[in-house]
């Protein structure tokens, strides 16, 4: 696969992560699943959205020079506790760049900031609660582990918000805001990047499910409305 590879909502639901990830029947579960710790959004949501706003964050447009960094193909579903897929919903991820700068005016090393990097990318739900993303293994930020924002909206409106984290790593012990997740729901945002097989260019997959709280039927009006929720963030500038 080459690098410059851009992906299409059909092909990437089709093979989502090369099969690195298997996903079970929605809604046979023994038991209720257990539902992914919330965690805040932070200051740094785009307070200008990039000019590329699509799943595929390492190219800008039809940019020929692609962003620096771990290429990861990042999937997931969204699913009631009760294993129901949540389809049309859109889920926004924004993160650091390899050199560890947000697309945000306020972020640390602005200056540095990977121009090829989209930063922030968003994507549509399929019938199953699938999405896919690709873009590279997050690095740290000063005074945080590594890490990814997760924001899901249904409806127009903003649902939930996390971050996920990186299983194993070692910063994750002395990051405050994992450290206030009660001990037994930190497993629900810690993820493995794991090195896709034959892989030539040493390309990662990670698989978060992102489970909710709350029922099918909480989420659905009879309606299906465009648009993303209001970010949580009362502070940023532009919006």
């Amino acid at each position: 696969m080459s690098s410059l590879w851009k992906p299409t909502r059909r092909g990437v639901l089709s093979t989502l992560a090369f099969g690195a990830v298997s996903f079970s029947v929605p809604g046979l579960f023994a038991e209720e699943l257990a539902v992914t710790a919330k965690m805040g959004e932070g200051p740094f949501y785009p307070d200008k959205m990039p000019l590329d706003t699509d799943n595929d964050l390492l190219v800008v447009n039809d940019a020929i020079t692609p962003a620096i960094g771990d290429i990861t193909h990042l999937s997931g579903r969204i699913l009631t506790a009760s294993g129901s897929p949540i389809r049309n919903a859109f889920v926004e991820i924004w993160q650091v760049d390899h050199n560890g700068v947000y697309i945000h005016t306020d972020s640390a090393g602005a200056g540095n900031r990977d121009t090829n990097f989209q930063g922030y990318g968003r994507f549509l739900t399929d019938a199953k609660g699938q999405y896919y993303f690709r873009t590279v293994r997050p690095v740290p930020y000063p005074g945080r582990t590594p890490h990814i924002h997760f924001g899901v909206s249904k409806n127009g409106r903003r649902i939930f918000t996390t971050q996920m984290l990186i299983k194993g790593e070692k910063q994750n012990k002395s990051d405050g805001l994992f450290r206030r997740i009660d001990q037994q729901s930190r497993d629900t945002v810690l993820v493995d990047f794991k090195p896709i097989p034959d892989s030539k260019i040493g390309e990662l997959a990670a698989n978060f499910d992102i489970i909710l709280g709350v029922t099918t039927e909480e989420l659905e009006d009879g309606s299906l409305k465009a648009g993303i929720g209001k970010p949580q963030y009362r502070g940023q500038r532009g919006r």
